[in-house]
């Protein structure tokens, strides 16, 4: 409210035909001791605020500095000097000229003489606070300013090189130089931006917003980009793949393949309950008689109770299925989502046809097993049969001796459970064989770690540890051994649950089955103790062992007839319906649901964005072929050679001679100071070391010819020093963007609208005609 500082700007536009279409930042001088309320550390928040301004490299920093205080200790061309050493973006400006004391001048300071700057010192004359109150206006202003040049003795031979009208000159010569310097960048960026929006603007050619028909061919091309992208998703395709996870085909494949056979394995036969199921089968089918031959009833009572026990694992996998197709319907809508309506309406009869395809599947699923259990074929070919049942274990048991094992799976994984004295846990290379799980140290499996064989091994789940993100499983010795060294469990761990259920699936085929989520204790130990006192004689040990070959052997068979039947049962009755309903019946429904118009309502957000897009496109377009009229042989003026500012380094520590001093008139011998490395001088013959200064004349003669755009020096003056300031009036700094302007006939840069003002030296050429 009273001295503080924001670093928020005030924007203030100015159209006039007068001015350049130039933006100038009125930065503020950096206060030293803090006043009213500003904040202890207002300098340095004020330097923040320049800094943030003058470091951009498209601004011209116009170094401002009262006359009448001493130059070496500017804080505008200090500040200029650490964002902008080599001087290319400087330019000083020497204010408050008419307030100089009696007898001294700064002509030295502007012929870039003292402490010479590579762009120059320009000198100018403002409205005095009088003036301002006297409601001068800036015309008078200008003509005040000018008649001050041409009459002071010492900056009337620069007259022309001084004044607010010379500093619009040089600036529009920088925005010149500029629009040269970044036409052919400006081109290439236009050009990359009309390439990258030109695949969106594919998208919107079509659409017409006063054709009546718009909604309808709208309708029609979604409906079948719809279905399109859901086949391709479910049947494969090369464009559009998803790298990060399996989805649509790839998923529902590995459900048919990899998660059903793992469900129907997981089911498998806990072996004591089931030889015990088979004893109490044969005595109760014997009742009170002792047999003699093993009943057949028994081994169909237990097969059909083992047939009725994969309804479970079918069912689920009709589950899977139905949810990834749902999935897949979700992500194809995205692209519907242009219209909201018709999104949502898709999604909804879809997903509705799904589940109810879901429904007559699973009758088809429960009808399967049902047949499977209405008949026990024993005439199969695959089947044992009783005369061989004697035999099987013993077959199944034989070892192929001499035969290289079949490798079935690798990958990596992470064993777990080392502990952190051990080393923690590590990744390596894993193999699995038929016989043996192996791991080494890297893919390359040159160094072995260990060789773990699988008999006896079981797999079981490991919760997942809220510190880790991976997901484990575990691997136990049935007969209660180390299965690792000293470890009673293998802990391995996998990035995702997908991972893990792949491998169990891989460990399956290599005959390590999961573990039996068993009851508790008590249940376990109850029925061991009904276990242990239940003693078989031994024929019925013989017919029990029958039976039970008998049962796996007939079972191989139905889970293999399953195995292929159920992938094939779910193709038919809902993949391939759901795509003959999306292909032909989809359309009609959308028709039925809801009116047309209200279908094809688009979304306000992707109206704008639309309009946004094209409007976009448009606009590339005519600033290409705007940009392509531009001649760019406009007339530009190279920047000026290296001069040593090595002062602005040093005048914190000794400053240099300045000419804040007051002019001594009676000094007849006023020391000579060597130019500047600015360039040579005009040869201007000049009074030797020795002479006296020749007074300071009122009317001075003709000068010869200067070349323009160079700062010369006449015969040499006795230099001026007008009185020190006190250091804590602070320095001006202001930072002008070089940003092009737009007259009448062509755009060059931006967007801002002003007129050339005329006499200027920015030309804009086409085919035809020019713009000064």
């Amino acid at each position: 409210m009273n001295k503080g500082i924001s670093s928020v700007p005030i924007n203030l536009r100015i159209y006039s035909p007068h001015v350049l279409s130039l933006t100038l930042i009125d930065l503020p001088g950096i206060t030293k001791v803090p006043v009213g309320d500003q904040p202890p550390d207002i300098e340095q928040q004020i330097r923040d605020m320049i800094m943030q301004f003058i470091s951009r490299e498209n601004c011209l920093i116009l170094a401002v500095t009262p006359a009448n205080t001493d130059l070496a200790n500017s804080d505008a061309l200090k500040l200029a000097k650490e964002v902008d050493p080599q001087g290319l973006r400087t330019i000083g400006v020497i204010t408050k000229l008419d307030l100089m004391d009696e007898g001294t001048d700064a002509r030295e300071v502007l012929e870039n003489k003292l402490l010479p700057l590579r762009r120059g010192y320009i000198g100018v004359v403002n409205r005095s606070q009088k003036d301002i109150d006297g409601k001068k206006d800036i015309k008078a202003a200008l003509l005040a300013e000018r008649k001050f040049f041409l009459s002071h003795p010492s900056y009337r031979h620069m007259a022309d090189r001084m004044g607010t009208p010379y500093l619009q000159k040089v600036l529009n010569q920088q925005l010149t130089n500029h629009i040269r310097d970044t036409l052919p960048a400006f081109r290439s960026k236009l050009q990359s931006q009309l390439l990258s929006i030109e695949h969106e603007v594919e998208v919107y050619k079509n659409f017409r917003p006063e054709d009546p028909t718009r909604k309808t061919k709208a309708l029609l091309q979604m409906v079948q980009q719809f279905s399109v992208d859901f086949e391709k998703r479910i049947e494969g395709s090369g464009d559009q793949v998803d790298t990060l996870e399996l989805s649509g085909g790839a998923k529902i494949n590995r459900i048919f393949h990899e998660r059903f056979p793992f469900e129907l394995v997981k089911m498998e036969f806990n072996e004591k309950e089931l030889r015990r199921e088979i004893s109490y089968a044969i005595k109760n089918i014997h009742g009170i008689r002792t047999g003699l031959f093993t009943p057949d009833m028994a081994f169909e009572a237990i097969v059909k109770k083992q047939i009725v026990k994969l309804k479970g694992p079918c069912l689920k996998s009709v589950d899977l299925v139905m949810q990834e197709l749902i999935n897949t319907v979700k992500k194809c809508t995205k692209k519907l989502a242009t219209y909201p309506r018709l999104c949502e309406e898709t999604e909804r009869i879809v997903a509705g046809y799904i589940r109810e395809r879901e429904e007559k599947t699973k009758d088809q699923m429960l009808l399967l097993i049902d047949i499977q259990v209405s008949y026990i074929n024993t005439n199969h070919e695959d089947f044992i049969g009783f005369a061989n049942a004697q035999q099987r274990s013993s077959q199944v048991n034989k070892s192929a001796v001499g035969n290289q094992p079949q490798v079935i799976r690798k990958g990596w994984l992470t064993i777990n459970n080392i502990g952190i004295m051990k080393g923690g846990s590590k990744e390596y290379w894993f193999v699995l064989t038929a016989e043996s799980l192996s791991w080494y140290k890297d893919d390359e499996e040159k160094e072995k770690k260990y060789m773990l064989p699988l008999d006896n091994l079981k797999v079981r789940d490991v919760e997942k540890s809220f510190m880790s993100s991976k997901h484990i499983f575990a691997l136990f010795n049935t007969e209660q051994r180390n299965v690792y060294k000293d470890y009673r469990f293998l802990e391995l761990a996998c990035d995702s649950q997908e991972e893990v259920d792949s491998w169990k699936a891989s460990l399956l085929r290599a005959g390590v089955y999961p573990d039996k989520s068993s009851g508790s204790n008590k249940t376990e130990t109850e029925e061991n103790g009904q276990a242990d006192n239940f003693s078989m004689d031994p024929q019925l040990e013989r017919q029990v062992e029958t039976i039970r070959n008998l049962v796996d052997s007939y079972m191989s068979i139905i889970n293999k007839c399953i195995r292929d039947l159920i992938p094939k049962t779910i193709m038919h009755l809902m993949i391939n319906n759901v795509k003959e309903f999306i292909n032909a019946e989809l359309l009609a429904h959308l028709y039925s649901s809801e009116d047309q118009n209200t279908l094809m309502e688009e979304s306000a957000e992707q109206a704008q964005r639309r309009d946004e897009t094209l409007r976009m496109y448009q606009a590339l377009k005519e600033a290409l072929a705007i940009i392509g009229d531009i001649s760019t042989s406009t007339v530009s003026t190279p920047a000026p050679p290296p001069v040593d500012d090595s002062w602005l380094q040093q005048a914190r520590r000794s400053p240099p001679p300045s000419p804040s001093t007051p002019r001594r008139p009676t000094l007849n011998n006023p020391p000579t100071r060597p130019l500047s490395g600015r360039g040579p001088a005009p040869a201007i013959p000049s009074p030797g070391p020795q002479s006296g200064a020749p007074p300071v004349p009122f009317r001075p003669g003709a000068l010869p010819p200067f070349p323009s755009g160079e700062a010369h020096g006449g015969p040499p003056q006795v230099p001026s020093r007008p009185s020190r300031a006190p250091p804590s009036v602070p320095s001006s700094l202001v930072a002008v963007p070089v940003t092009p302007i737009r007259n009448q006939s062509y755009t060059a840069w931006g967007s801002q609208t002003a007129r050339c003002k005329p006499g200027l030296i920015l030309q804009l050429q086409s085919r035809n005609r020019i713009t000064e």
